[in-house]
């Protein structure tokens, strides 16, 4: 990691020595920042040789930042939804481009795709390098159904052609999204694969865990995480061991009928709303598996990569998933966790149960996992590796 010791916690002000003698880069997002992304955060404050600042149309209840590396075009009061409106429909933003000028900072990276349409008249006018990242919805999203009235997704299908001519680079999440991107015309000498990877030093099994029969959910209550079939599958496993307990950790516009369905079909359960990541982490230590059962949703919408797959493995808990996206380049099925059909719950019930019975495989799998996430996700090569791509683009 990064030696920025003066920031205690994120969310505290002032800079570093190292911080002000580094290449700054602007990480650009739409809200600064939802409590699901960690994973920007994480790379942000994992650089060496770049210092970040994140700059995005609005904060939001979520993850704390530093204060004098964060700045939004909506200042929250009325005339910042004009203005955060304004800039969205024409890219219009003086204050904003004001700002990143004083940084002069050595080049934008965004974050999600449709961000990077956002960020494409500020590179242009600022004449600075786009790095754009997708990592999921933003690489499947249909534009017959996505959401016509969000201001982010139209300027993202008005300013897509210009977005694919004047980016630098792409950046693939997993060879899952690449591949949705080509299918989609982007230029394949300027789309690569990166894996962000998590912090293999905060996520490491705890010496004194004890485990309890769990089986735990952490994600989103939407459509594509599949929640509904873990439900299912749960219900199918308590006829035969009631005692084993589905905790749900997150929340979404499907929490009340997932809570019905809960109620109806099973016995040992448990919906505990957003939780901050140190919860997370205890339940990840406390459970006996964790259960990622992603599909893809209606609209199109897939994962990229779900950073819970890869927190968990590093932290030594077994994973069950779906073949779904990216996660079968995390989890080798029957060697680093298993894996079920999307929306097959039945298979899914079979795969947490041989987990649940088989000491010998839970320890395998727990402990492959945590090697093939240290050798392939480590948070610090990772971000190693992001730093060298943007000197790359620097130097190109």
């Amino acid at each position: 990691m990064g030696d920025k010791s003066c920031f205690v916690q994120p969310g505290l002000s002032g800079l570093c020595s190292q911080e002000m003698m580094s290449q700054r880069v602007i990480f650009f997002t739409g809200l600064l920042l939802p409590p699901s992304e960690t994973f920007i955060r994480a790379q942000g404050e994992a650089m060496q040789q770049f210092t970040a600042f994140y700059v995005g149309s609005r904060r939001v209840p979520g993850l704390a930042l530093p204060r004098d590396r964060t700045y939004a075009v909506n200042s929250g009061n009325y005339w910042g939804v004009v203005a955060e409106a304004a800039f969205k429909l024409t890219g219009y933003a003086p204050a904003l481009y004001r700002k990143i000028q004083q940084l002069k900072p050595a080049l934008i990276h965004a974050h999600f795709g449709v961000n990077g349409a956002l960020a494409l008249p500020i590179a242009k006018k600022l004449n600075l390098p786009l790095v754009t990242t997708f990592y999921g919805l933003d690489a499947t999203l249909d534009q017959a159904k996505a959401t016509q009235n969000s201001l982010t997704t139209r300027a993202y299908f008005r300013r897509q052609v210009a977005l694919k001519r004047e980016t630098r680079l792409f950046i693939a999440v997993s060879d899952f999204i690449r591949q949705k991107l080509l299918t989609q015309g982007f230029p394949p000498e300027r789309v690569i694969t990166h894996y962000y990877g998590v912090d293999t030093q905060l996520f490491q099994p705890g010496p004194n865990a004890v485990r309890e029969p769990v089986v735990l959910f952490v994600g989103r209550l939407v459509e594509k995480k599949g929640c509904e079939y873990l439900i299912q599958a749960m219900a199918q496993i308590q006829v035969s061991q009631p005692e084993v307990k589905l905790v749900i950790v997150g929340d979404g516009r499907l929490r009340a009928e997932l809570e019905a369905i809960a109620a109806q079909q099973l016995r040992n359960y448990s919906f505990l709303g957003i939780q901050p990541p140190e919860v997370c982490r205890q339940w990840m230590q406390r459970s006996q598996v964790i259960v990622v059962p992603s599909v893809t949703a209606a609209n199109g919408d897939a994962e990229g990569l779900p950073t819970v797959v890869l927190e968990a493995q590093a932290i030594g808990l077994p994973v069950v998933a779906t073949v779904h996206a990216g996660i079968p380049e995390a989890v080798i099925h029957a060697e680093t966790g298993m894996l079920a059909p999307e929306r097959d719950w039945q298979q899914l019930a079979n795969c947490i149960l041989h987990v649940l019975n088989n000491s010998d495989l839970w320890q395998r799998l727990s402990q492959q996992a945590q090697k093939r996430v240290r050798q392939h996700f480590d948070l610090c090569k990772q971000t190693q590796r992001l730093e060298k791509l943007y000197e790359q683009v620097l130097v190109e």
